[in-house]
């Protein structure tokens, strides 16, 4: 598995007075994640979690709910110049059984770490049927403004790679009354969330009841959808949500929190699960 972080020369200016110094940097390489041995998806991501990226990615996309449903997550053999195994490709191989929705082998996906998912042919296509519907919805969970509030300073006291990098998004999840039950960081914000919640499949925990997913940076679309395909009640983000984020989680049923910041936030959909 490549490295987290990288070393590289930098010059550093400061006060005018300019130096050569190493800088620690975080990697970013590209993962081919295959189904059933057929290429499926392309993303730049932080080496790490690699499987539990890539099985997220799927119930993401509808095809994954459980995780009896996966027969085997294996590396790919591939070397490069050197010799070296660059484990930069994944195979999700299905248990006997389980349908493969035509659209995830009716295109090519190519993701950044920047955007997420690129090239979708309409909206349409995006609103991928949710393997647990209505679970966001039903979800009874309350969440104290109080105790929301003080998760963000609880995500980033557990972003280890951020202290040193200054360059990764993580995706945190907590149970109802405010305990951090996982945290991943990726250069992609898509990807630290499909990882935190590949990782929850995995576990066998889907749908994730009850919890709040907290993302470090703004809240797209495409978070909301992950956060709905995995049953997620409550999204929470520190930065601003996007109109189609929200119209998704006012159909769906999600709470979402955008600028939250301390005692301040924002309540776009689902305000009351929010209590004061």
């Amino acid at each position: 598995m490549g490295r987290v972080t990288e070393r590289r020369r930098v010059v550093r200016i400061r006060n005018g007075v300019a130096g050569v110094r190493p800088d620690t940097l975080v990697a970013e390489e590209p993962l081919e994640i295959r189904l059933n041995g057929k290429p499926l998806a392309i993303t730049m991501r932080t080496p790490g979690d690699d499987f539990a990226l890539a099985v997220g990615f799927l119930v993401s996309e509808g095809v994954l709910g459980a995780a009896s449903e996966v027969r085997a997550v294996t590396y790919c053999e591939g070397a490069d110049e050197d010799g070296v195994n660059t484990y930069n490709v994944v195979n999700v191989q299905l248990a006997a059984g389980v349908p493969v929705p035509d659209i995830t082998l009716e295109r090519n996906v190519y993701t950044t770490s920047s955007c997420g998912l690129c090239g979708k042919a309409s909206l349409d296509a995006v609103r991928t049927a949710t393997r647990f519907p209505g679970a966001a919805a039903a979800d009874p969970v309350r969440v104290p403004a109080e105790l929301l509030g003080k998760l963000p300073d609880r995500l980033r006291a557990a972003q280890k790679v951020f202290d040193r990098t200054g360059g990764l998004h993580a995706a945190g999840l907590f149970s109802a009354q405010g305990e951090l039950l996982d945290v991943r960081e990726d250069v992609g914000r898509h990807n630290a969330v499909d990882k935190v919640v590949g990782r929850a499949l995995q576990g066998g925990l889907l749908p994730l009841t009850g919890a709040v997913l907290l993302v470090s940076g703004r809240a797209s679309f495409e978070l909301a959808q992950k956060a709905v395909m995995a049953g997620i009640p409550v999204l929470a983000a520190v930065s601003a949500p996007s109109s189609l984020a929200v119209d998704l989680a006012l159909e769906s049923g999600l709470t979402l929190v955008g600028f939250l910041r301390g005692a301040d936030m924002n309540v776009y959909a689902g305000e009351e699960r929010i209590t004061l």
